[in-house]
């Protein structure tokens, strides 16, 4: 693709990629040598990255996203999927191929993810003058923790652009994400793996640029701190039955940001986020049909139940 990009409003690095659903019965899934899935198994690109993207350029947002991807099939279901939404995707050539993941999924949404790591490469690089002038370009950086966003964090850094992450299921132990946490101005996680939120929240805060980390505790809420202050966001009622977690902290992330580019305080951008989680939480993971500007500005409108 050529080097030249309009200015964007969110650069989103790394995280690309295709998954296999697979709808099973129950979660953990009993031993048995074989299951009939009368669902179907399907193939779809859409992994983090690519669900934060969808979700920006749902909003309204001039979205870019940065990665390596293979030259095979599943990459050009990745670059297809941008295409079709009219993201703009500077793909790189990994040799080692495009990424992929099998997420199995219960009867309650809930999901299990097997992650293909082979296809990631120690001395895996953006090249810096790219990344250098996409993030110049750009109001904000979202940067994934897939590698090898993590060598990248110096540069952005440099650049002085804005920079978010989402730590995923981080235990607040595990090295490899406290670069990722230490470098961004917001910082996201969930709060699973957490035994005492608050305090993760304040050691990313205090060891580390953020002035706002939020995570994110399913039907629970989510804990957000802002300047040093901590409150509860209260979790949306789905609009729909729940049928897949998949991608809901993505957009969670993806509304947030989009308050945020838009000047509103932290918590309104905590209640976008968890709007737009609700209703990630409704849409089948074969479907990318992310929520809308004016969906999630007219919900946020509505009186609170």
């Amino acid at each position: 693709m050529s080097s030249q990009t309009p200015a964007t409003d969110v650069l989103v690095l790394g995280g690309s990629g295709v998954d296999t659903i697979i709808h099973v019965p129950e979660l953990p899934l009993p031993y048995a040598d074989s299951y009939m899935i009368d669902t179907g198994i399907r193939t779809r690109a859409g992994q983090t990255g690519d669900f934060v993207a969808l979700g920006l350029s749902a909003l309204g947002l001039r979205t870019h996203h940065l990665d390596l991807v293979g030259d095979d099939p599943e990459g050009d279901l990745v670059r297809a999927l941008h295409r079709e939404h009219g993201i703009g995707l500077t793909a790189l050539p990994h040799p080692a191929g495009t990424r992929r993941a099998v997420n199995l999924v219960g009867p309650d949404g809930r999901r299990l993810s097997l992650y293909d790591t082979s296809r990631a490469r120690p001395g895996d690089r953006f090249p810096p003058e790219r990344l250098r002038m996409l993030a110049g370009a750009s109001r904000h950086v979202h940067v994934t923790i897939t590698p090898p966003c993590a060598d990248a964090l110096p540069l952005l850094t440099e650049t002085g652009v804005p920079l978010s992450t989402d730590l995923h299921d981080w235990d607040g132990e595990n090295p490899y994400h406290e670069p990722f946490a230490y470098a961004a101005d917001t910082v996201f996680l969930s709060a699973a793996a957490l035994t005492d939120p608050e305090r993760t929240l304040r050691r990313i805060a205090e060891r580390g640029r953020a002035r706002t980390v939020v995570a994110t505790a399913g039907a629970e809420g989510a804990y957000l701190l802002a300047d040093g202050e901590l409150s509860h966001v209260p979790a949306v009622p789905p609009p729909a039955p729940v049928v897949d977690s998949n991608g809901a902290g993505d957009a969670f992330a993806a509304a947030f940001l989009y308050g945020r580019l838009s000047g509103e305080p932290p918590e309104r951008c905590a209640r976008y986020g968890a709007i737009a989680g609700a209703h990630a939480c409704t849409i089948p993971a074969s479907r990318a049909e992310p929520i809308g500007r004016d969906d999630l500005l007219g919900r946020a409108a509505a009186p609170r139940p």
